[in-house]
């Protein structure tokens, strides 16, 4: 732990490892909020997740882009960032809903697989030489790109195997989103950017992009064996 922490410091400046506290600490109440959002729609008949949550999660993720950090409306901004993660998870609560069908195991088994995942992905990418993945972006926008081409054709063909693809492929994705996003992070801070909530939406998008890829996949694989 000593070593690690070492490593840590000789990486990452003490103003860069305060910032990507308060990151981290956006991240988990965002993951929180996602959460309240998610069992809303399990477990109430309040709300319900569909096309008017992804509607509102996007205007909420706008506002936060369209307000500056100016140093005293960090609770105003961080009342969008939580909105925008509540809505995100109500958003997710159809694919639960369908999974929790399948397995009620599949959530919790997601759930950790993707804190996992998040965690060892964050961890190598502080830990790495600075800069190695920032020139990753041009490369995975280019795959997103696709990815979203192909889903859309895939409306119409129908075809098991590219699904099966694209989420796989999405999980890899994501995963090195993370690798990407904490380092472009990590050198916007080093360029006097301080806006620690705009950059926590980053990762958390990454990380419950990751949730929904691993629900999906698990549920696949349930599925497939409760069939054989």
């Amino acid at each position: 732990m000593d070593t690690f922490f070492r490593q840590l410091n000789s990486k990452m400046e003490p103003s860069v490892q305060l910032h990507m506290k308060n990151v981290y600490s956006c991240v988990a109440l965002s993951t929180l909020s996602a959460a309240v959002g998610a069992m809303v729609h399990l477990f109430t008949g309040l709300l319900s997740g569909g096309f008017l949550s992804a509607i509102g999660s996007f205007g909420l993720m706008m506002a936060l882009m369209s307000t500056p950090d100016d140093g005293k409306n960090a609770k105003k901004r961080l009342g969008f960032l939580l909105g925008f993660a509540f809505l995100s998870g109500l958003g997710l609560g159809p694919l639960l809903e369908f999974a929790i069908h399948v397995d009620p195991s599949i959530v919790p088994t997601a759930f950790f697989s993707t804190c996992l995942i998040f965690a060892c992905f964050t961890l190598a990418s502080m830990l790495s030489d600075q800069r190695q993945f920032i020139y990753l972006g041009g490369t995975l926008m280019s795959i997103l790109s696709v990815m979203t081409i192909s889903a859309f054709l895939n409306l119409f063909m129908g075809s098991y195997i590219l699904f099966k693809a694209h989420i796989y492929i999405g999980l890899f994705v994501m995963c090195a989103f993370i690798l990407y996003d904490t380092q472009v992070i990590i050198e916007k801070r080093r360029q006097g950017d301080k806006d620690y909530i705009w950059h926590s939406i980053c990762l958390f998008i990454d990380l419950i992009q990751i949730f929904r890829y691993l629900l999906v996949i698990l549920a696949d694989k349930e599925g497939n064996k409760k069939k054989k």
